[in-house]
This record gives C-alpha cells, structure tokens and sequence, in this order.
C-alpha cells in the first residue's frame, strides 16, 4: 500500500480508550487518519430509487477486482454482474453467510461463513478506489420491497480498509474477529468519515459516543433495535433536551428485548412502520448534520457477534439525503400505536 500513502497524508493520533468511567488497562492501538481530495459520495434509498440498477452498474465499472461481503444474494441481475465481470478475467470474490448460501452456491466465486452467528455486512470493494455499503441485501426484497438505503463512497482508504475486513474472512477464515480497523477516520476534501468494523471495533461504544454529542435532534429508522448502551444514550439526551424521533421496524418492536416499549413509555416520539415488508433501515441521523449507517442493526449480536460494518458520516449534505427519507417514512409508512 506504499503507493497510497505516497499520495495521501498520514497523521497517526494516540488516543485513550476508554469505556464509560473505567480504566480497563487494554493496550491502546493508534488511531490514524487519511485526507484525500474531494471524492464522490452517493446515496440511494430503496424501493423508490433503483438500486438493484444502481449497484449492477457500481459492479460492472471494476476493471481489476470486485470483491463482495453480502449477507444475503438472489438478485438476478447483480448475480450476471458479477458472473460476467469474472467471465471478463476481473478478480471477483463473494462472501455470503452460510443460512443464504443455496442461493448463490452456483457462483464459481463464492465462499461462505458457517458459524451460528451472521456474517451479516453488505460492502463491495470495486478496484482499490470505491466501496459500497448500507442497509440493503441484493434481494428482491431488499431492492424492491423492503426500506433501504444504498451507499457509494470513492475513497481509496476506505476501500482498503474493507478490503482488509474482507481478506480477513476470505484469505484467514476469520468470521466474527479480526484486528482493530487501523485508519478510522477519513476526511474526504473536509467531510468526515469515521469507519469501523463489528465486532472488533467495539461499534456500539462509538455509535454511543456519536450520539452523545447531539445538541438539538436525534432522529433514527432502525429494523431491530435492542442495544441498550444506545437506548440509554438517547433516553438520557432526551432529557436534556434533545428532540428525538423513531421509526422501528413493526414486527419487532413488540419483542421484550426492544427498546419501542421503553423509549414510548419514556414519552419519546417514536412509531411502528406499516411497510407491509419490512422497514430495513439502521440508520441515525444527529443534529442534522452526521449520518450513522451500514449493516449494524442497534443490538447485542450486532456489536458481539456478527461481522457489520459501520459509517459515520459527519457532512450536512448527506444527512440532507437520509433526513428526507427519514421524514417519507415517518410520514408515509409509519404510524403510532394505539395504547391499550
């Protein structure tokens, strides 16, 4: 990678780690940054967007490699795109969890995670330059039913950064663990990105941490939300003041372990989804201006278990983007439930 940093400036920041109020005595590994010049950030919300299309195309641009981590494949039209960039002599290399293999077994490029737990990201790494992430899984579901919200970032550091998640699963085999993400933050001609990788990153405390710093809006769109680190960060900035919104996915937020119950009780503004599929978002947006996505669904097997990855996107224009569809949701497909 001497060519990357030849071209981009490496500052390497000793951070101090630590959780809550307590020292745990952990070797702490440097955090380092990238700068880079203005690159390309583009969003698409699903099923109102294109986005079976959308990442088709993002597939079919890789010249050199297309590299893939997806939970779940059966689309059709993103199975011939990789197929046909490998049939091409590209590089091309899937990853999809062990419960949803049957559905791309066919693939001479594929290789699956066979532990209990999921491997559960949605990135594609195109050519050392872009990545893809969000919500969604090449589904029929995923694209044409179900709420998403699909990412395309160039950035050659966060493409290496995925690409080395990536080769941790292909090249060692290594599901649910892995070293700690060694460039977290990118700043992007100013905008930045901080990127981490569950479970090793320890994404739930840096979710946390964002939200600690809301001052005036919190406002999230989440399939399955039981973290309780998280709920209580926003329980806790709602009592100092902070206005906070919610939309949870309908056919959990009933279950025990979700936070719908407590965050209602608690007088939050918070409704059920009626998108008669599914609302698959796992998303927060803060202040208006920082997006936190990617596949990490709010939860405890999402932070302790399951292979996620995670964005936090600190640019108003972005957040323009997901705060829109923030507001179709809350006000096309979601609803309060009726107290008993």
């Amino acid at each position: 990678m001497s060519y990357l940093l030849n071209r981009l400036t490496l500052v390497i920041i000793a951070l101090m780690l630590i959780s809550g109020c307590e020292i745990t005595g952990e070797i702490v590994q440097p955090t380092m940054y990238m700068e880079e010049d203005s690159k390309d950030i583009s969003v698409y919300f699903c099923p109102r967007d294109d986005c079976e299309g959308k990442l088709s195309e993002f597939i079919l641009s890789a010249e050199k490699y297309a590299y893939c981590a997806f939970f779940d494949l059966d689309l059709e039209k993103v199975k011939s795109a990789l197929d046909s960039k490998f049939n091409s002599g590209v590089d091309v290399k899937l990853i999809v969890d062990t419960d949803n293999y049957k559905y791309a077994e066919e693939l001479a490029f594929v290789k699956q995670d066979n532990r209990s737990a999921f491997m559960h990201s949605k990135f594609c790494i195109i050519d050392g330059v872009k990545i893809s992430s969000g919500s969604m899984n090449p589904t029929e579901n995923c694209a044409k039913k179900n709420n998403n919200n699909l990412i395309f970032i160039e950035s050659e550091t966060l493409a290496n950064n995925y690409e080395t998640e990536f080769n941790e699963m292909w090249d060692n085999g290594q599901f649910g663990k892995g070293a700690l993400n060694g460039v977290s933050l990118v700043y992007l001609n100013g905008i930045k990105i901080e990127n981490y990788f569950c479970p090793e990153d320890k994404c739930g405390d840096k979710i946390e941490d964002a939200l600690r710093g809301a001052k005036n809006e919190i406002y999230f769109m989440t399939f399955s939300f039981t973290h309780d680190g998280i709920a209580n960060v926003i329980l806790l900035k709602e009592i100092e003041g902070v206005l906070v919104k919610g939309v949870f996915e309908n056919r959990g937020a009933g279950s025990e372990y979700s936070k719908y119950n407590v965050m209602k009780y608690q007088g939050i503004d918070v409704k059920k989804d009626t998108n008669p599929a599914v609302m698959h978002h796992k998303v927060f947006i803060i202040d208006n201006s920082t997006v936190i996505t990617g596949s990490f669904n709010p939860s405890n097997n999402a932070d302790k278990s399951n292979d996620e990855n995670v964005l936090i996107i600190h640019d108003k224009e972005t957040a323009l983007k997901y705060l829109e569809e923030f507001d179709y949701i809350w006000n096309e497909w979601s609803k309060y439930e009726e107290d008993s």
